[in-house]
């Protein structure tokens, strides 16, 4: 247990502190000429940015539904992996082209319904008060939900690989908290004319890297603080009214692990009712993460089955919170056939329990799509998992 001092300083609440201050910084960036223009990260481009949202699916009021109902219309999803996530300023430094509209017309004319665009704001924001994030990287992260919105998908936009600065630690909890409190107040400013179909995600798979229990569940008083970032990027997106008091947020376990005490800890922020639960499960991780063993037996399949088994019953049976798997998929270094029978049964049995899932894609190992030719690369995975999810 963390000392009292630490149970109070720890809850400093941010957002209604900068929400007014902030609005008025972002409105002054928006009026001035960016001077931190990178050529990796280049403005909306005119030619892919003429046709606006479809109405119903982008632009326009926020629907008082519940997040079980908006899950349930979603739709199997796809990752813009290694991209906008990327750990540097040059987007493409990872091998992938800058997204572009005709890579999201091809994940929607294949099936896919769910867009997830993973996002690293670290190099493109202030690292001191008040954390201004620049404005042209804002806007190319608009040019690519708008490409979803174009072909009627719904749209996923996180926290994602900012590890550096979120960090669930009593020394550094009180500045994560500032620091992502204005990050979500900006991005829901940004976004705020945006209807239900853009759900935000508080965070990706936050947690303290190197620690032996990095991958395994967390430590209690770390578990405590990702329950705190969680609620302070609820409450800096709630603060900013308008569609933001309907939006639908996923919030994340611990390193947004299935692991039962990462997510027997997991607190809903204000018992918010459009919380929706967000969770990652390569399983079995020797299998789906490094290729270092097969897959295909009855008690792989008991076990797989067991594992979604868990998170139905702590999740919609017990809590009656819809949940989202974020990211799933397998290495490109097992046999075809078993990655087809994997994927074939993953989805399968997912989607008989409710649990969406959006398969993840990083172009390179667990690529199903080549970015690069606008081809499928894995077909046959990909068509798959779109069979196996329509129930």
């Amino acid at each position: 247990m963390i000392s009292s001092f630490l149970k109070k300083t720890k809850r400093v609440q941010w957002p209604l502190l900068s929400f007014l201050f902030l609005s008025i910084q972002i409105f002054l960036v928006a009026c001035q000429s960016d001077e931190s223009t990178d050529s990796a990260i280049p403005g909306p481009l005119p030619d892919e940015t003429e046709e606006s949202p479809a109405i119903g699916s982008g632009i326009g009021d926020a629907r008082d539904i519940s997040s079980f109902d908006l899950v349930a219309e979603m739709g199997v999803g796809w990752n813009l992996g290694n991209s906008f996530d990327v750990t540097s300023r040059d987007k493409t430094l990872w091998g992938n082209p800058l997204p572009s509209k005709a890579i999201i017309d091809a994940i929607a004319k294949k099936g896919f319904r769910t867009l997830r665009i993973p996002i690293t704001w670290g190099y493109h924001q202030n690292e001191t008060a008040p954390f201004t994030i620049e404005s042209n990287y804002l806007d190319r992260v608009k040019s690519v939900v708008d490409y979803g919105f174009q072909n009627k998908m719904h749209v996923i936009i996180n926290v994602h690989h900012d590890n550096e600065w979120v960090r669930p630690i009593a020394t550094e909890a009180t500045a994560t908290n500032e620091r992502l409190s204005s990050l979500w107040t900006q991005v829901a400013l940004f976004f705020q004319d945006y209807n239900d179909s853009l759900i935000f995600e508080a965070l990706n798979e936050p947690r303290l890297e190197g620690i032996p229990e990095e991958w395994t569940g967390g430590t209690p008083d770390g578990r405590m603080f990702i329950n705190d970032f969680n609620k302070t990027a609820v409450d800096a997106i709630r603060a900013t009214g308008g569609n933001n008091e309907l939006r639908h947020i996923m919030i994340p376990t611990w390193a947004a692990s299935t692991v039962p005490m990462a997510m027997d800890d997991l607190t809903i922020p204000n018992n918010d009712d459009k919380i929706i639960i967000s969770l990652h499960t390569y399983f079995p991780w020797p299998f789906a993460g490094q290729g270092m063993e097969s897959w295909g037996s009855d008690q792989d399949k008991a076990d797989l089955a067991a594992e979604l088994d868990k998170v139905r019953q702590k999740w919609i049976i017990e809590e009656r919170r819809p949940v989202i798997l974020g990211e799933w998929g397998s290495i490109d270094r097992n046999p075809i056939e078993e990655r087809i029978e994997y994927a074939e049964f993953y989805a399968k049995e997912a989607a008989e329990r409710e649990l969406l899932t959006v398969v993840w894609d990083d172009g390179g190992m667990f690529r199903l799509f080549n970015r690069n030719n606008l081809t499928f690369d894995f077909d046959n995975i990909a068509s798959t998992i779109l069979t196996a999810s329509d129930r």
